[in-house]
């Protein structure tokens, strides 16, 4: 999502950032692109107006004209305004209530609701070692786990109330026992009564949705929420929809309490209006964003680190989170220890692969560091390929744990065997030995020289912030 935006608004600020001074007449051209980009990304004609309307007066300013560095200050302009029109901090879900904590999913028909009841419910339970705290804010209320319940409302989906069943069965949230055309109020009463008698801390009930929105649906979610009174009602929607998914939300928050919005599928190639008008357009904030498939592929809204992803100046924090989430400090530690003793075999190569692809792949990652865009052609222009990782994991995985651990033995005979049993061709066999050799190699070179000296040999390189001078 935002690389169309990115692109267009990245060509305009290096014009700007090439100009030793700024005239008004600069500032206005730029600014008409800025509007065009947000326009052709699907953002809400009236929120681009109040953007462009809102930035000018401050992009004119004495503060940008006699700056040392006028097109630096325009971005960071420009960055504050995208900070503050996605909703300025993060919001983070209000679970402080008498238990049980009712949250309400409410939305259109495959926006993602139920996936997203099991994520949630999957996060609360977890407690810290599911990162739900980081998740959902660090106050107490949050740093130990929850016991929670989900129940389906949606009687007119087929199979609907069995997806929830079998999606709490995966997560080990509990779900409320299907009665046979049990009608939508009459499950709500009854998952209400069970949460309060078993002493569940939060209660997530699934509504039914519509392929649009219609009268019944509305009354229907309508009743549901007076008898409820839910602390949390979460709009779910399509961030592929775009400016449709903005509607969808303008709707519900006119009939319904909406205290927070869930974009879903964020990871796809959606152009990212829908994001940047959701919180202009109904003043509710987006709390969370569907990221994946998984179960853990749900994250908070950061709206200072989204808005600078759009600018380009990636987004270094959750690259670390990410990290943090997905590496286990034991197993990093072992292999700090086999590299220092130039120990990197096969079987380390694979776990690296594998955390790679779990950290999103090398595009995943290329989109949270600074010139994303820029790191991305260059993928592309040296033709890197992320099926290349799935690739050569197939390659370790053909070879024999004996070749794993001593790949000098892999000769010919070994290379055409490991081809066949990982579908490749020869060629890419060798291509992994060597990427691995070299690998080794630097290593060796490392430890023998120290970080200093390393950073020396290659040339006089000054080494990185960190390292001993």
């Amino acid at each position: 999502m935002f690389e169309g935006l990115s692109k267009r608004l990245g060509d305009v600020f290096d014009r700007l950032r090439g100009r030793g001074a700024l005239t008004e007449a600069d500032v206005d051209a730029a600014l008409r692109e800025v509007r065009t980009a947000l326009l052709e990304a699907d953002v809400a004609l009236p929120v681009v107006r109040q953007f462009v309307d809102e930035v000018r007066p401050k992009a004119i300013g004495t503060d940008v004209i006699r700056s040392v560095t006028p097109g630096q200050m325009v971005i960071k302009i420009v960055n504050d305004h995208l900070v503050e029109m996605l909703g300025g901090t993060v919001a983070d879900l209000d679970l402080n209530a008498v238990p049980p904590v009712v949250i309400l999913m409410v939305g259109l028909q495959g926006s993602g609701k139920t996936t997203t009841s099991a994520k949630i419910g999957y996060r609360l339970s977890q407690g810290p070692q599911g990162m739900a705290s980081e998740m959902f804010g660090t106050s107490g209320t949050f740093a130990t786990r929850r016991k929670v319940m989900m129940a389906s409302l949606d009687t007119r989906r087929p199979a609907a109330q069995q997806q929830l069943k079998v999606l709490g069965e995966q997560t080990g949230v509990a779900t409320l026992p299907i009665v046979p055309l049990e009608m939508p109020l009459a499950i709500t009463r009854r998952a209400m009564e069970q949460a309060r008698r078993e002493g569940y801390d939060v209660l997530i009930l699934d509504t039914a949705g519509r392929l649009s929105i219609d009268e019944e649906l509305m009354t229907e979610v309508k009743q549901i929420s007076d008898l409820a009174k839910p602390k949390e009602t979460l709009l779910v929607a399509d961030a592929m929809t775009g400016q449709d998914a903005v509607n969808t939300a303008k709707a519900f928050n006119e009939r319904l309490a909406v205290t927070g919005i869930v974009l879903t599928r964020v990871d796809g190639d959606s152009r990212g209006g829908a994001a940047l008008s959701m919180r202009a357009v109904t003043g509710r904030p987006v709390k969370l964003i569907g990221v994946g498939e998984k179960f853990d592929a749900l994250e908070p809204f950061h709206p200072d680190r989204i808005a600078s992803r759009i600018l380009g100046m990636g987004d270094i924090v959750s690259l670390v989170e990410r990290a943090a989430e997905t590496i286990e400090k034991e197993d990093a530690e072992k292999l700090a220890a086999k590299v220092r003793k130039g120990q990197f075999d096969m079987d380390d190569l694979l776990s690296q692969l594998r955390q790679l692809r779990k950290m999103g792949g090398l595009s995943g990652l290329m989109g949270m560091l600074p010139g994303a865009m820029q790191a991305k052609a260059a993928m592309s222009k040296a033709k890197i390929d992320e099926k290349q990782l799935k690739r050569q994991e197939a390659v370790i995985l053909a070879m024999t744990p004996r070749e794993r651990r001593n790949p000098d033995i892999i000769h010919a005979s070994r290379k055409k065997r490991i081809a066949r049993g990982s579908g490749v061709a020869v060629q890419d066999v060798n291509k992994l030995l060597k990427q691995h050799a070299d690998m080794l190699k630097m290593m060796k070179r490392v430890n023998k020289l120290g970080e200093k000296g390393f950073m020396r040999s290659l040339g006089g390189m000054q080494p990185p912030p960190g390292f001993p001078r």
